[in-house]
């Protein structure tokens, strides 16, 4: 049983250890959107490589997540950690000092899968290091910690992007890494699971990432209309049908399929991927709005995105409250209409828009009806399930969020008609905002009919969530395991 207490210099430590590990992913996923219309500039990109530059992280991180945890199962928490922490930091040294887009998008690739290995591995630590007694506590102020960190993520991108310049928002994780990899080894203890024995679903994980990246290319380059980009999404189609194949047949899968014989967790992963398709697509879009149309600096556009994450810090938890005593169909319903609602509002945003006016309303509806749904949604998945399976329903609704999120990223410049030289041209760039814009509203509607005609109340001795504030709006947070890894696939 882990027996480290919280109030211990040990405890301390491990949670300093966690939160700069699990931070150092939130941070890059919130930076970089800002970065986006200055690596263009200066590495000569069309809109298909920012596409990209957000996607390869994407593509990796998604289809490897679940195979992250049960390698720390396995081969020692801390260990896969560190491992995962400085294959971070390489990779982001690499996307710093990246001469063209196309290294950018290879490094990028390639910090997903560190971000596999650090992401559910700074959560498992606190799970097999603190003491039952401290670890709600613990968890509580590994998820606010982190929300922070998400928050400061857009304002800290625009400085460096405005000032030593958009490479630094990478180079930014090398110090960070180099600060939390010896503070793990020195005092986080060791742990694995008791029973992570049988094979890796390696090739299930290795599918997942094919087919998510296969059919990635296709929508990015649709506009071609080349052979390849067809034989791509017939290939990452193909891929997709053979993971679900491989996963029924394989005696521990990484994605157990039987998991989907609930019917509240099938829809509640409904809901889950219409919202962050929807959330994928405003944020990489509207960073760039904010530039190219309304003229800002990288700075102004990163600080005016704070509210969202700042309202999911400040309301999550009274959210979560709320959806514990009035069911998670009320908030389920009425969460996706209120994005909707602040997505249409984003549509008044053009050419010299007024912040108190134009933009902040629209960011203030989006916010409250983000604080309306993801914690009740993050209830609702980890009650739709056995107990002992919580930690792998989190992490497969993790997962949705993510592939859902990079599917929208590549999906919606081709819908809304945006050309490869389109972020180059504010008046092009603004029409086709506007019109993806009512298209994720529309998802967002179909979000809420869904999770309307689906989604029931729990019953009452189901499990709760531990992370009770939340502040990233790209996922729904992680919870922990709690069962060995042979839930997952291990």
């Amino acid at each position: 049983m882990p027996d480290v207490r919280l109030a211990s210099p040990q405890g301390k430590w491990i949670l300093v250890t966690t939160v700069l590990g699990s931070s150092m992913a939130l941070l890059d996923s919130t930076v970089v959107n800002v970065a986006l219309p200055r690596i263009g500039r200066d590495l000569g990109a069309d809109l298909g490589a920012l596409q990209w530059t957000v996607n390869a992280y994407m593509v990796t991180l998604a289809g490897l997540i679940l195979l992250g945890g049960a390698l720390g199962d396995r081969f020692g928490r801390r260990k896969v950690f560190v491992v995962g922490v400085l294959w971070f930091a390489a990779a982001s040294l690499l996307c710093g000092i990246a001469p063209n887009a196309g290294v950018l998008i290879a490094a990028r690739a390639l910090q997903g899968v560190g971000g596999a290995l650090l992401t559910p591995g700074s959560l498992a630590l606190i799970q097999a290091s603190i003491h039952p007694d401290d670890r709600g506590r613990a968890v509580g102020l590994w998820s606010g910690f982190g929300g922070i960190g998400a928050a400061v993520g857009p304002f800290v991108g625009g400085w460096l992007v405005d000032g030593p310049g958009w490479r630094w928002v990478f180079l930014l994780n090398v110090p960070l890494a180099l600060l939390c990899a010896p503070i793990a080894l020195r005092h986080v203890p060791e742990s694995s699971g008791a029973k992570a024995e049988g094979r890796f679903d390696v090739l299930g994980a290795a599918l997942g990432a094919v087919a998510l990246g296969l059919v990635t290319y296709a929508l990015i380059e649709a506009e071609g209309g080349t052979v390849l980009v067809a034989a791509s999404a017939v290939a990452g189609l193909a891929a997709a049908v053979a993971f679900v194949l491989v996963e029924k047949r394989r005696p521990a899968p990484m994605m157990p399929p039987d998991i989907f014989a609930s019917r509240q967790f099938s829809a509640v992963n409904g809901v889950t991927l219409c919202v962050y398709a929807a959330f994928g697509g405003f944020f990489f879009l509207a960073a760039l709005q904010l530039q190219v149309v309304v003229g800002w600096s990288a700075l102004a556009a990163g600080t005016a995105l704070l509210p969202t994450t700042a309202l999911m810090l400040l309301l999550s938890a009274r959210s979560g409250e709320l959806g514990d005593r009035i069911g998670p169909r009320i908030p389920l319903t009425v969460g996706p209409l209120l994005c909707a609602a602040g997505m249409l509002l984003m549509t008044r945003v053009g050419p010299d828009a007024s912040y108190a006016t134009e933009v902040l309303p629209a960011l203030l509806v989006l916010g409250l009806g983000m604080v309306t749904l993801v914690a009740p949604l993050t209830a609702t998945v980890l009650a739709s399930v056995d107990t002992a399976r919580a930690g792998l329903a989190s992490g497969i609704n993790n997962a949705a969020a993510r592939a859902a999120g990079l599917v929208a990223v590549a999906a919606l410049p081709l819908l809304a008609g945006m050309g490869p030289e389109a972020y180059r041209m504010p008046d092009v760039f603004d029409a086709a905002f506007r019109r993806a814009m009512v298209l994720c509203a529309g998802v967002l509607v179909v979000g809420s009919v869904l999770a309307f005609t689906t989604v029931r109340r729990p019953a009452p001795d189901c499990r709760h969530p531990e992370c009770r504030t939340h502040g990233s709006v790209a996922v729904p947070p992680l919870e922990p395991e709690t069962a060995s890894g042979e839930e997952r696939g291990g």
